[in-house]
């Protein structure tokens, strides 16, 4: 038979106030009767009930991280983290998975069983300010990534502008002249823009013109993609002698096809990647990358989540996070 509070409080010989402090925690009880509570509890195996007492506190202890996909390592790797930081306080996390597409990202949230979770986390590629016009009088929305829509819900996100400057800034200083970037996405706010803003920029404040030829689409962030751009990028009549990749996966797909073509890296062509996911330590050469403090990012959403349940009157925060640029040897031998 299942242990129930009424149990516990009997047979330690107190009130059933009593063990409930003791089990929430509360500092005004008397260490004899915490002993003996705790004593009850371990004797008779009994297990809090965190629904209930959830309820009482008016929350749900569930919320929502919603992603684009799980397969990019990146993603996985900020699951895991936001799990973590969630756990500290009592939250289950459950994980959606988007596409990045609108009508997916929405659905997550203006989901109708809404109610069920505190808050909603979520890195949203296709969303437009008016969609979360709905969402921000409801269930507290933190927003994570590029994809800043001046609307009012709160944010965490990285410089990706400055990021991008950092990680070209760093090929101008090795001497590269003619650095190719893979990653644009024409007609897309968010990861790719920003990136290619601070890109160009650090182009320029370098003194070097901007080749058109140079940049290159990726229609997904993956290790094709970036071997296909790659090798486009090769076969130009005056291939670049670095690149920066806007991910580590099309970092690593470039990797991929330089070697094929016999080439040294970062002899011959450096190669930067963007988001310091742990693959990059093992990839060959290990590879030169931005890394965002993803337990930073993470800390910061379930803080602000924490805030906004508490507080339904909280101003939208946006919160900008640290990043640090990795030199391994895809750029310095």
């Amino acid at each position: 038979m299942v242990a129930r509070l009424k149990d516990v409080a009997e047979r330690a010989g107190v009130s059933v106030k009593t063990v409930s402090n003791v089990v929430n925690g509360y500092a005004f009880v008397t260490e004899e009767n915490r002993r003996r509570v705790q004593e009850a509890i371990d004797h008779l195996g009994y297990v809090p009930n965190i629904g209930a007492r959830n309820l009482r506190k008016g929350r749900t202890g569930f919320l929502t991280l919603a992603v684009p996909e799980l397969v990019n390592p990146y993603f996985a790797e900020l699951c895991g983290l936001v799990m973590s930081a969630a756990a500290r306080h009592d939250w289950t996390v459950l994980i959606e998975q988007t596409g990045g597409v609108r009508d997916q990202e929405m659905a997550v949230i203006n989901m109708a069983h809404r109610s069920l979770v505190d808050a909603i986390i979520i890195s949203p590629i296709d969303l437009r300010p008016t969609d979360l016009a709905q969402a921000a009088a409801g269930t507290p929305l933190v927003l994570l990534g590029e994809r800043a829509l001046h609307a009012p819900a709160h944010h965490v996100a990285i410089d990706n502008v400055a990021a991008a400057t950092t990680a070209t800034r760093h090929l101008v200083d090795l001497g590269r002249r003619r650095i190719a970037a893979i990653g644009e996405q024409p007609g897309r706010h968010g990861t790719a823009a920003l990136r290619l803003d601070g890109y160009l920029s650090a182009l320029q404040a370098a003194g070097i013109t901007p080749d058109p030829a140079l940049t290159v689409r990726a229609e997904a962030y993956s290790r094709a993609e970036g071997a296909a751009a790659m090798r486009r990028l090769l076969d130009l009549p005056e291939p670049p002698d670095a690149v920066f990749c806007f991910n580590d996966l099309l970092a690593i797909g470039a990797l991929s096809a330089a070697r094929d073509r016999g080439l040294s890296v970062p002899g011959d062509i450096a190669v930067v990647g963007f988001d310091g996911v742990d693959e990059g330590n093992y990839s060959a050469p290990q590879l030169t990358t931005i890394a965002p403090d993803k337990a930073a990012i993470a800390e910061a959403a379930i803080n602000l989540a924490r805030a906004a349940v508490h507080d339904d009157a909280l101003d939208p925060q946006d919160i900008v996070t640290p990043f640090t640029l990795v030199v391994r040897g895809s750029t310095v031998a």
